[in-house]
């Protein structure tokens, strides 16, 4: 009988139809490519972000910065453009917008994203991505501290040879003898490889997460104490005065400047709500395109809607010539409607559609124009009941108060009353030597009612450097405020 050539109990056991792997087999292997992820960093340190960048960047995400609040947002809506936004790496400080409502207001935009302070912990409410430890893994590597998050994220041991393994740091010895339980269920649940970090597979594996912990000094950790104090907002240049009616305002426009959101601006008349629509237009990325601003209170009614639209030759008597509309020539930019509870119930249909499609059609025309503008719009009526009782349509309020800003009357801020008083004299300065207020003209100025509000402070201080001649201060006897507005 014929002697059966040897073969290992290996190979003997793959039936012949399965293609045996060779050395050359092995190396054209297609190699498994992690799937990109999308990051957000929003901190005013730029060492902290370039450090970030650098240790995300190895992990394979594609990383966006921001400075402040504002840039944060347009950044938010570039990365969601071009790729899923994943987390939200941000300070406990920004230099413009109050944190917590910063953080209130993206995760209402944002839900889906993981929202992660800078010292590891996750903002309340916010949903845990399923690469949270990454993002941890990178701030353990950016900086330097024994908060119990990071003496649980993962740290690469540079003593392991071979397959490079990533372990934990020792824990801190105060925390550790303060509770070492939940460092060592910590430990044990983060206790990752490099390769499972890199490849994405690390993802899949189960989180248990602690239900206790402490900081650094040993004291207990609720989520209640992620919520930070309010940041000083900076005051928008454009507006004058340090009162927190002031500042909200200022609080606002940086808020929601950088978005697309329409905004609709109330306030009493002279208030300066053109000022805050000129302040929401300049802060946006629409900056270097056309800021136009209509008062439909002052246009009669038979050419608002040509003035808005626009119209082609012939479309009506007189139309000797085609005209572009105010709408159409702001495309790209920002569109501010003055007065918009002036306008007409008839055209407030038109403008409605044009808020739902993005297209408008000029008198006289069949064809539709296609225009991306942001709607901006002020009124000193109280749109919301005039909504309610049909003077002004529901639907369209409603579209034009996404978010809301309110200019206070000066009376709510008289604290500012001597910075404007200064702001206006020194702005007549231009003209003319500046004058100064003695104490008695400004007593009279404090006592004063203000129905016109910072307009008519303006319009007083004007009156009264004229009358005071080449004097250089003005007296009590120069403040005169004319006649009373009729209502």
């Amino acid at each position: 009988m014929q002697a059966l050539p040897a073969t290992s109990s290996h190979s003997s056991s793959l039936p012949d139809s399965l293609p045996r792997l060779t050395s050359s087999s092995r190396s054209v292997l297609p190699q498994r490519t992690p799937r990109s992820r999308t990051v957000l960093i929003a901190s005013s340190d730029a060492s902290l972000r370039q450090r970030l960048r650098q240790a995300l960047s190895g992990l394979r995400w594609q990383v966006f910065d921001a400075s402040c609040g504002a840039e944060a947002w347009a950044a938010a809506s570039e990365a969601q453009m071009e790729a899923h936004l994943e987390a939200l790496v941000v300070d406990l400080w920004l230099p413009d917008l109050a944190i917590e409502e910063f953080l209130g207001e993206f995760q209402r935009a944002y839900p889906q994203v993981d929202l992660l302070m800078v010292d590891g912990t996750l903002a309340e409410g916010s949903r845990r991505s399923s690469y949270h430890q990454e993002l941890l893994y990178a701030l353990r590597r950016s900086q330097a501290t024994d908060t119990v998050s990071w003496n649980a994220a993962p740290v690469i041991d540079e003593a392991v040879t071979g397959s490079t393994i990533v372990s934990l740091a020792e824990p801190v010895g105060r925390i550790e003898a303060a509770q070492p339980q939940a460092v060592a269920a910590n430990a044990a649940a983060l206790n990752w490889s490099l390769t499972e970090i890199a490849s994405g597979t690390a993802a899949t594996r189960p989180v248990e997460t602690p239900t206790s912990a402490v900081d650094s000094r040993g004291h207990a950790w609720r989520p209640e104490t992620r919520r930070r104090e309010q940041a000083t907002v900076e005051p928008i240049p454009e507006l004058v005065g340090a009162a927190a009616a002031m500042i909200e305002v200022s609080r606002r426009i940086r808020l929601v400047a950088a978005r697309t959101t329409p905004v609709l601006i109330e306030g009493p008349t002279g208030t300066g709500k053109e000022l805050v629509a000129e302040a929401l237009h300049r802060l946006s990325s629409r900056s270097k395109k056309p800021f136009v601003a209509i008062n439909c209170a002052a246009i009669p009614e038979a050419l608002l809607e040509s003035e808005l639209f626009g119209h082609t030759r012939g479309a009506f008597t007189g139309a000797v010539q085609g005209r572009t509309g105010r709408i159409e020539s702001a495309d790209g930019g920002t569109l501010f409607l003055d007065e918009i509870g002036e306008m007409p119930l008839a055209l407030q249909a038109k403008l409605l559609r044009f808020f739902e499609s993005g297209e408008l059609q000029r008198i006289g025309d069949n064809e539709t124009v296609k225009v991306d503008v942001r709607i901006l719009a002020a009124t000193h009526q109280p749109l919301a009941e005039d909504a309610q009782k049909g003077n002004f349509r529901a639907d369209l309020y409603y579209r034009l108060a996404v978010f809301l800003i309110r200019t206070p009357a000066l009376v709510e801020h008289m604290d500012d009353l001597p910075q404007l008083v200064e702001h206006f004299l020194a702005k007549m300065g231009r003209r003319m030597p500046i004058k100064r207020v003695d104490r008695a003209a400004m007593a009279r100025l404090s006592g004063h009612s203000w129905p016109g509000n910072v307009r008519e402070l303006e319009h007083v201080l004007e009156r009264a450097s004229i009358l005071a001649g080449d004097e250089p201060t003005i007296g009590e006897e120069e403040i005169d405020f004319g006649l009373a507005p009729v209502h």
